[in-house]
């Protein structure tokens, strides 16, 4: 038998730590936990395509970052008795000030658009919302610091000026999005 399988969850549940009880749960695959879970490591490995994409090492560095940070908060999420720094939250505000102080003002949405790596950010936002959600739900079910949810609450905020300054700096401006006066 290959070492990458266990047959464990076959039976429609994995396996998560539970601190309380100092010993593995089994829980359902589809439990808010899990989910939770599953939406940071999807929001992580979409960032790595977007790594992918993009030209301007700062960014890609920054997300880079970002991954690292998201690994810690899964294995937070999964059980693992370790401190979430507000140091981290406090980084991605200094980057996102830096970036956002450089650009135009924007005083209306953005439609997703533009280049690869800006569209592919703009995606990794929503998807970072949705990571966001999901571990907000599952805060009502295990314990999630303060520091992890503002982390997470930052991460769209900073892949937004991400997609702005990617855009800006290839001469694109995406279209502003106005309400229809009828």
């Amino acid at each position: 038998m290959s070492g990458i399988y266990t047959r464990t969850g076959d039976n429609k549940t994995t396996a998560v730590y539970d601190p309380k009880l100092q010993n593995i749960n089994r829980v359902d695959k589809d439990s808010i936990i899990v989910e939770a879970i599953g939406a940071v490591d999807e929001l992580n490995s979409y960032l790595g395509v977007v790594r992918s994409l993009l030209k301007d090492k700062k960014i890609s560095e920054n997300v880079r970052f970002i991954q690292i940070k998201l690994f810690e908060v899964g294995a937070i999420l999964s059980g693992a008795s370790a401190e979430f720094s507000s140091e981290s939250t406090k980084k991605i505000e200094n980057v996102i000030d830096q970036i956002d102080d450089s650009l135009p003002p924007l005083k209306n949405f953005l439609l997703s658009e533009g280049s690869s790596a800006a569209v592919n950010l703009m995606y990794a936002r929503a998807l970072a919302r949705r990571a966001e959600r999901r571990v907000v739900s599952a805060s009502r079910h295990i314990v999630v610091s303060k520091e992890v949810l503002s982390f997470l609450n930052r991460i769209s905020d900073c892949l937004f000026v991400f997609f702005r300054k990617v855009n800006n700096d290839s001469g694109f401006t995406p279209d502003l999005w106005y309400k229809d006066k009828k």
